[in-house]
């Protein structure tokens, strides 16, 4: 029995194959137009399918992510302050550490480039195909501390779960609740235990973590664990922000 076109549709849209159906008609045409063997117009046709259901598996494991930015390493200023760790950086990009369950602690002064990297780092997973969860820390912290107990659980799974666990500005407030050092410690020994890798960023030495929870012996057991097979990053510089606000500064004021 052979079929109409919208024939097929109908079956594909059933089948839910949307990236044949998208792209049906131009193979088809393409076929015909060269000849095509039917296996080779096949096959792309199968890949169609493929690349549409991959495009929609990042899409939703970018919108699960927390992310809401899609920055890579490409687009960052590297000649602004020349003694970044470059090449540390487009080490961690390849996401070897991800595969062998390793962290990454990137410390340094405030708008020199920490949290673009760790982002443009969980982007570049989600790309490759991996789980990222992205928690900006007091924020996060706050916010759990507010939620109902189910969705405290729910959001902890997600987290353990993930590949890949950034948190950004770590003791950006310099003091945290009691129960978020608590979460803290709780976040690092599972991942720890699950193999899996975090990303932290932070304008504090860890010589002074155990001030910022109030607790040497938590601070002592958090970085024992986040520290093991870590990847220490420095960043050190003026920053890009101030830069930034200065330049848009000079242009008003020249406008006016």
């Amino acid at each position: 029995m052979t079929m109409t076109l919208p024939e097929i549709d109908r079956c594909l849209r059933q089948l839910r194959l949307s990236g044949v159906r998208d792209t049906l008609e131009t193979r088809v045409l393409q076929a015909q137009g060269a000849n095509q063997p039917f296996l080779e117009t096949f096959c792309l046709l199968l890949q169609d399918e493929l690349d549409r259901r991959q495009s929609r598996l990042i899409a939703r494991r970018y919108q699960q992510s927390g992310l809401e930015e899609k920055l890579t390493l490409a687009e960052f200023d590297w000649s602004f302050n020349p003694k970044l760790p470059r090449q540390a950086c487009f080490q961690l990009y390849t996401l070897k550490f991800v595969a062998a369950g390793e962290n990454a602690l990137l410390i340094g002064k405030p708008g020199t480039g920490k949290s673009h990297v760790a982002k443009a780092v969980a982007y570049q997973a989600i790309l490759q195909g991996h789980k990222v969860q992205y928690l900006e820390a007091d924020d996060f912290f706050n916010r759990y501390a507010l939620s109902p107990a189910a969705q405290r659980e729910a959001r902890l799974r997600s987290i353990f779960d993930c590949d890949l666990l950034v948190l950004d500005d770590l003791f950006l407030a310099r003091t945290i609740p009691d129960e978020a050092g608590a979460l803290l410690q709780t976040l690092i020994h599972q991942r720890y235990k699950l193999h899996r890798s975090v990303i932290v960023t932070s304008n504090r030495v860890v010589q002074d973590w155990g001030a910022y929870l109030r607790d040497n012996t938590m601070s002592t057991t958090i970085l024992d664990r986040l520290m093991h097979h870590c990847h220490l990053l420095e960043f050190d510089g003026r920053s890009y922000r101030l830069k930034e606000a200065a330049e848009a500064l000079a242009r008003k004021t020249e406008s006016t």
